[in-house]
This record gives structure tokens, C-alpha cells and sequence, in this order.
């Protein structure tokens, strides 16, 4: 049976990140919300997960991911219950312990990246808190981003590998993928000034790009283009 994917049909979001998983473990599923919206696809499909009335265990927000009776939202728990069946998780409990923390960091990462054009309310439109996400962006491009980029550096160096975790890709690798090139569309003059001191991440980067499943996936129509609806957004005004 395949994996059902339950996420914004028009953006990349949180939903990306399982996304590359599934495509690189050439995993059969289905984007629901991205269906014709008829009984079990589409829109209504996906917001009924998060209908705590009719769904027991209803996930708060997308993404969802159904297999079979199972039911799972959260990112980051979704990718752990993936990462073993997909062979993107190291067999030891302690590996697969040490990648959800690391994944929980990117949870952590992406939030900040949000805050950076909706620092103040998640009800406001971009354009009536723009003083205030000038601020907020400028400190992350300057403090936190660095420092993101320094830990993870420093997880690839202590790993002894081109991996995050031990000798194999696992989805905290693809994770970090998404996470550079969404910050390259969004701050593409910071990331190329920063870019130069950080040689062992965008080797990764590049390396995952380039492999095949991925490689045909970013050049497909399931691949949704970067915009000015999701979390990785290019206001030029942000950006320097």
C-alpha cells in the first residue's frame, strides 16, 4: 500500500522534508492534497486529519502521513518512523536517537527562518510587520544563521564522513539539503558571502543534488518551486 502524504498542495513548507525522503528511497506514495478533490483526495482530504471530531489522534497541522491504519503527524516524528523503513536511519537506537536530535535541530533552524518575514504574528500579512522582519532578519543573518552553519559544520567534521550520522546518507542529510537550498533562495547574497567558509556543507549539498532519485525529482513537476507563500521566501529588502 502506498504512503499517503497529507500537506499545502502549492507549497514546499514542512512537507518537503518528507518528500525528499520518500523520493529518495523511491518509496511509492501519494500527495493527497495535490489530487483532484474528490472522496479521500484533495484539500478536504488532508484538513480532515486535523479534525479532532472525526479523526481520533488528529495532527494539530499538516504535514500528516497515513500508512495503512497509521496515522503520524509532526515533521520530525514523521521522519522517524520513516527512517528505518526506508533505509534512512542507522539500525542502532543511539544513531537513530542522535538523527532525531539533529532533526529536531532543523525544526529549530526553520522556525527561525519563518520569524525572519513573520516576526510578530503568524496573523499578519508580511507587509504590516515589514520594520519589524527587517530587524528580525538581520540579526539571524548575522548571528544565528552563522551559528546554525557552525553546528552542523562541526557535526559533519566529528562524523568523520561526507554524512551527518556514521557512513550512510539518512534523511538529516537530505534535511540539511533543503534547508541550504531554501536558504539560498531566500538569502542569496548572505549565503554567497557565507558560503566560502562553509566548503564541507555545500559539498553535501551538492552530492545530495546530484543523486539520481533526487536529481530527477528537483527536475520534475512534484518538485514545487520555492515561493513567496512558504517558509523560504526572497523579499530582497530581508536579504544583504
Amino acid at each position: 500500500m502506498a504512503y499517503e502524504l497529507y500537506y499545502w498542495p502549492a507549497i514546499q513548507g514542512r512537507g518537503e522534508f518528507i518528500r525528499l525522503a520518500l523520493e529518495e528511497a523511491g518509496a511509492d506514495y501519494r500527495d493527497v492534497a495535490r489530487l483532484p478533490e474528490r472522496e479521500g483526495q484533495g484539500v478536504p482530504a488532508m484538513l480532515a486529519c486535523l479534525d479532532g471530531g472525526s479523526t481520533p489522534q488528529a495532527a494539530y497541522a499538516p504535514p500528516v502521513l497515513r500508512d495503512g491504519d497509521v496515522l503520524i503527524g509532526q515533521t520530525t516524528n514523521i521522519l522517524l518512523y520513516l527512517g528505518r523503513r526506508l533505509g534512512l536511519a542507522p539500525r542502532a537506537e543511539s544513531g537513530r536517537l542522535w538523527l532525531n536530535q539533529l532533526q529536531l535541530t532543523m525544526a529549530d533552524w526553520l522556525t527561525e527562518v519563518h520569524d525572519t518575514h513573520h516576526p510578530l504574528s503568524m496573523n499578519q500579512y508580511y507587509e504590516e510587520q515589514k520594520q519589524a522582519a527587517t530587524l528580525r532578519s538581520a540579526d539571524f543573518r548575522q548571528t544565528r544563521l552563522p551559528k546554525f552553519l557552525d553546528y552542523f559544520t562541526q557535526v559533519l567534521l566529528n562524523s568523520r564522513g561526507q554524512y551527518l550520522v556514521g557512513a550512510r546518507l539518512t534523511y538529516g542529510d537530505l534535511s540539511l539539503f533543503q534547508m541550504l537550498a531554501g536558504l539560498q533562495y531566500a538569502f542569496p547574497q548572505a549565503m554567497a558571502r557565507l558560503a566560502p567558509q562553509y566548503p564541507a556543507l555545500f559539498a553535501l549539498h551538492d552530492m545530495v543534488a546530484a543523486r539520481p532519485n533526487i536529481a530527477r525529482y528537483l527536475k520534475s513537476k512534484r518538485r514545487i518551486p520555492f515561493n513567496e507563500e512558504g517558509i523560504f521566501r526572497h523579499y530582497p529588502e530581508l536579504d544583504g
